[in-house]
């Protein structure tokens, strides 16, 4: 089962995610950019898991 690659922070809505950029995720892939993770102490509000930085995925060219 491969993780979806949420593309939009769920805290500010603002920030676009490409899958090779930098993301932060918990074990429930709740999805937040590096400032809101930042801005969190790295704590997922919505289960208080911990967000780890997300996977890249390569982009096909």
């Amino acid at each position: 089962m491969a993780l979806q690659m949420r593309t939009i922070c769920e805290r500010c809505d603002a920030v676009e995610l490409p899958a090779d950029g930098r993301a932060w995720i918990c074990s429930f892939e709740c999805t937040f950019c590096e400032s809101c993770s930042t801005a969190m102490d790295h704590n997922c509000p919505n289960c208080g898991g911990e967000l780890v930085v997300r996977p890249r995925r390569r982009v096909a060219v």
